[in-house]
């Protein structure tokens, strides 16, 4: 059997989203137990400049609900980002795993070198498959996930490596 872009892609996401979603539930009892409001970690950003914690939950869900939808030929869920509480953002991740596990490796078959394009305002980005997943996808989708938990981090939450690779 070989390795496809099904397996660099749905299942990694799946499982990146999952931990992530297992690290907020961390966030949520310790903030509890010591009595912090939870809104001091929703709203809390690694530096002035950056986008807070709510935004990286949802741009990490937009990153692998898009890459999913453009390397399969499909139509990706939209999700207005008005996510503001644990729940909310909870309630956010596991849509976004439920779209994933409606993704099936026969969709993605020639995928990488299906053409997507990614149109922004000051320009589009062109790329097959192979490349957008390797050089832009995940690494935008990990950039989230990991501003995630850094920020968690930084915010003094017990999580650790582990929690972010999740049971191996």
């Amino acid at each position: 059997m070989t390795y496809s872009i099904y397996d660099a892609s749905v299942p990694v996401m799946t499982r990146a989203l999952t931990n992530l979603s297992k690290i907020l539930d961390k966030a949520v009892a310790q903030a509890k137990a010591e009595d912090k409001p939870l809104s001091s970690l929703t709203e809390a950003k690694l530096a002035e400049d950056m986008r807070p914690f709510t935004f990286q939950i949802q741009s990490a869900s937009d990153a692998a609900k898009g890459c999913a939808a453009r390397l399969a030929g499909i139509e990706a869920p939209s999700m207005p980002d008005t996510e503001t509480t644990f729940p909310e953002l909870h309630a956010r991740l596991q849509k976004t795993i439920d779209f994933l596990n409606t993704v099936k490796p026969e969709q993605l078959k020639g995928a990488e070198d299906r053409e997507i394009v990614l149109k922004f305002p000051n320009g589009e980005f062109r790329f097959n498959g192979k490349d957008f997943l390797a050089g832009f996808s995940l690494p935008n989708f990990f950039f989230h996930v990991t501003t995630a938990y850094a920020i968690l981090r930084h915010k003094g939450i017990n999580i650790g490596k582990m929690d972010f690779l999740g049971g191996i």
